[in-house]
């Protein structure tokens, strides 16, 4: 399936190296109940590894679209019409913007593993939020989704 130029979709999933960390708690909590018996092992095995496991699972669920003229960012949405240019940022510049350029009105959906982002200003003026910040692994393709979606709305 193709997607639209005004169409961009992505799951900020958390890492692999996550996982092993999921199976490491698994066993921690199994050895916890070690002195227990067979069965509480058993028991914090699978109910350590299937908590982490949830935690995680739902740490990665966090989606950035652009869909039918909005922008949907965790749980915000935006209507293209009340966001300003993309800015693209690397690796730097976006720790940079997580960290001393934040601003604690700004609307962000950040994940530490990812490295680079897109920052986008809002410009609707009964919007506190001055600027959305987005990590996301497709700055380019996220970048010109909002672009090409903006285009549309102005067209319409």
């Amino acid at each position: 399936m193709q997607l639209s130029p005004a169409h961009h979709d992505e799951r900020l999933s958390a890492p692999r190296s996550w996982w092993g960390i999921v199976v490491l708690a698994g066993l921690a909590c199994a050895l916890m109940l070690f002195p227990l018996g067979t069965t509480p092992l058993l028991a914090g095995l699978i109910g350590g590894s299937a908590l982490t496991g949830l935690l995680v699972s739902s740490y990665g669920s966090a989606r950035v679209r652009v869909v039918n003229g909005s922008l949907a960012a965790g749980t915000a949405r935006i209507p293209v019409t009340a966001l300003g240019e993309p800015e693209i940022l690397d690796a730097e510049e976006a720790r940079a913007w997580r960290t001393y350029k934040a601003d604690t009105r700004a609307f962000m959906l950040m994940r530490s593993y990812v490295p680079t982002a897109v920052r986008v200003e809002v410009t609707d003026p009964a919007d506190p939020t001055p600027y959305v910040y987005l990590s996301t692994r497709e700055p380019q393709a996220l970048s010109a989704a909002i672009r090409a979606a903006k285009g549309g709305a102005a067209e319409a």
